[in-house]
């Protein structure tokens, strides 16, 4: 059995001036009382991953619509107090380039619900089982814990990270993580 080559095999191969992505998608957190309301993925790019509930954006719609109809979807809730916390961009090797928007909100109407999408799941925000994620969220996600506002670029071969380059700009400051 034959694997087809990798269009890209190291960070340093992509181009981010001239990226453009094929998809547009959203991830919501909703954090509250020291907890985090995260989803098991039933299906589609992620499957059987915890993450934050998303998805694609729908033609006409804006981000921030997107992350509370996902929300909606796959667990049932409405977050309220939504904001705006950072950008991820992610190349795959087989040539797939998919930008998120990321989004935080700290209370939601309506009672989290399993769904034929997602199952909902509450973690202390010092136990969130980043093994069982994708692997950039152990870099970004705890920026966004603490407030701070980020842009994370991402290569990814299937589930395995090749590499990244993660801005974080609290308080003006800026910081800078590269690997890869």
């Amino acid at each position: 059995m034959s694997s087809k080559p990798l269009a890209i095999t190291s960070f340093e191969q992509i181009n981010w001036n001239r990226w453009t992505p094929d998809q547009t998608a959203t991830l919501m957190f909703v954090v509250r009382d020291g907890r985090i309301l995260l989803i098991r993925k039933k299906r589609g790019l992620g499957a059987g991953k915890i993450n934050g509930p998303g998805g694609r954006i729908d033609p006409g719609e804006t981000p921030r619509q997107c992350a509370i109809r996902e929300s909606q979807e796959e667990l049932a809730i409405t977050p309220t107090s939504v904001v705006f916390t950072g950008e991820l961009y992610f190349q795959f090797a087989d040539g797939f380039k998919l930008h998120g928007y990321v989004f935080q909100a700290d209370n939601f109407e309506g009672t989290p619900t399993e769904t034929d999408e997602a199952a909902p799941l509450w973690f202390n925000v010092d136990d969130i089982p980043y093994r069982e994620m994708w692997a950039d969220d152990q870099y970004w996600l705890p920026f966004m814990l603490k407030g701070h506002h980020f842009v994370g670029r991402f290569l990814f071969d299937g589930d395995a990270m090749l590499g990244y380059e993660l801005t974080c700009r609290p308080n003006d400051d800026t910081i800078r993580q590269r690997h890869g």
